[in-house]
């Protein structure tokens, strides 16, 4: 039997995962991460964090199948994208700690691009928008801010990375420095159309190009393990950002079909094939992934906060003891109350892509309490959805694209899936396997060892998923949405 190891590095914690020959779980272990804020609207992690917690979880996940190192043919990595780390090629330290995904520090950068002109470009090119959520700006933040970072990195002394890189760089001992089609698709970097770092996105932002990693496909041979790590030199065969990865998990292959990911942000594909669409809507054109040397496109609605509302009421309001006690919380609120909750605690994202813009509230009154916070923190997850395939549909044409596949730790709640298939009018689809994001990669790394012919027998063997149809009268659902909709346009004006 042979083994595949899914390295699966997210933005709150890491897990390692095993699956056997026919892609079935078989251990797993997970590690939480730090959560770093230096400043409000700052988000990053400490880079050690994120390779030691990737160490960790894989010794244990392999200490708790039982088998021994030589036994797993490969490894897949999935990454939280856009997180970005800069750090020297000789001793492979650090220059700053991870700027994260939704870090907003750079909103000013973005404005400057903006106010002069550069927007189409960069849109036309990447299929991006001159937003603080990518790593370009993050990492002229970096060359600009740290001294002497900018005549070092000119002088090839130093590496960039998303996470992925990041982790191939250490795993192989600093042998190998790589991404793939997907993450680098993410940097504002890439020209998406021809599939290679573009030297005019790079002089804008002023990025020396020997900073940069090869850009490989999904499946691909990203070196092997440094034998003193795990006991075995064990071969490096996949990557993909997390989002991709749960589309493949998610078996969207053909075009039309549709996945969101709900953890900490939500996280919406749509499978274009190799047509790249050109949104006109405010959505991401973005790379699903590229095999042997094809790529196929999606189109992307990217919500900040989706699961990390729930860590807020958690965290923050200190409502709830743990996040499984949303739902129930929420199903003792009011019917009559109608708080709205809009969660830009980082900026609103698609289609709205407005950094500065900060939460709110509307609607409480002296009988709200916490239920009804819990509610319309969970519904607020349900409206963002709408927003982003609302937008969808324009760029589309108006297809509606048949039924929603969903996954992520949020997708466990029935009472947000059920809202959701509600706002939504869409059915919604949920896989017995949640973890969909480490299935994904996993099938990549077991294509390219050969323990799987091809991804259609993946789909083939997708198990039935528990369906959630829509249940709301079209009266209470437009009412629903027509207060989201005035409390996300009170929110942009203060």
């Amino acid at each position: 039997m042979r083994y595949i190891l899914a390295i699966d590095q997210g933005t709150t914690s890491s897990r390692a995962i095993l699956f056997d020959e026919s892609l079935t779980p078989v251990a797993s272990a997970g590690q939480e991460i730090t959560q770093h804020f230096p400043a409000p609207g700052q988000v990053e992690h400490d880079p050690g964090d994120l390779w030691s917690s990737v160490l960790t979880t894989c010794r244990a996940a392999i200490a708790k199948a039982g088998i021994t190192p030589s036994q797993i043919a490969a490894i897949g990595i999935t990454n939280q994208r856009e997180t970005t780390l800069l750090w020297d090629r000789a001793s492979g330290r650090p220059l700053h700690n991870a700027i994260v995904w939704q870090d907003r520090r750079t909103a000013d950068i973005c404005n400057d691009l903006r106010e002069a002109g550069h927007e189409p470009m960069i849109q036309a090119k990447s299929g991006l928008l001159a937003d603080p959520y990518f790593s370009g700006t993050k990492l002229k933040y970096l060359l600009d801010t740290i001294p002497g970072a900018r005549a070092r990195a000119e002088r090839g002394e130093l590496a960039f990375g998303t996470v992925d890189s990041w982790l191939i760089w250490n795993l192989t001992a600093g042998r190998v420095h790589a991404t793939d089609a997907t993450n680098a698709s993410r940097s504002m970097l890439l020209n998406i159309r021809e599939n290679r770092w573009d030297p005019g996105l790079c002089d804008l932002l002023g990025i020396p190009a020997a900073l940069l990693p090869q850009v490989q496909d999904c499946a691909a041979d990203y070196g092997v393990t440094d034998p003193d790590l795990f006991g075995a030199a064990i071969p490096i065969l996949a990557v993909a950002g997390d989002q991709q990865a749960a589309m493949l998990g998610q078996a969207c292959f053909q075009p039309g079909m549709m996945k969101a990911t709900y953890g900490t942000g939500c996280f919406a594909l749509l499978n274009t094939g190799e047509r790249c669409v050109a949104s006109e809507n405010r959505l991401l054109t973005t790379i699903a992934w590229r095999l042997q040397g094809r790529t196929t496109y999606a189109l992307e609605g990217s919500i900040f906060i989706a699961g990390a509302v729930v860590q807020w009421l958690r965290d923050g309001l200190q409502i709830i003891p743990d996040a499984a006690s949303a739902e129930a919380l929420a199903l003792t609120a009011d019917p009559a109350q109608e708080v709205v909750l809009v969660p830009a605690f980082t900026g609103l994202g698609a289609p709205y892509w407005r950094p500065d813009c900060r939460g709110a509230v509307f609607g409480l009154t002296r009988s709200s309490g916490q239920a009804e916070m819990a509610r319309a923190a969970l519904e607020s997850v349900g409206y963002q959805t709408r927003d982003l395939i609302t937008a969808m549909r324009r760029d589309m044409g108006g297809e509606s694209g048949g039924s929603l596949r969903v996954d992520g730790g949020m997708s466990a709640s029935d009472w947000t899936m059920q809202f959701l298939a509600d706002m939504i009018e869409q059915r919604v689809e949920r896989p017995p396997l949640t973890e969909a994001t480490a299935l994904g990669v996993a099938m990549l790394a077991a294509l390219q060892a050969g323990i799987i012919a091809d991804l259609d027998a993946c789909a083939a063997a997708r198990p039935a998923a528990r369906c959630f149809t829509p249940q709301m009268s079209a009266p209470e659902r437009e009412a629903k949405y027509a207060r989201w909709s005035r409390a996300v346009t009170a929110t942009l004006a203060y």
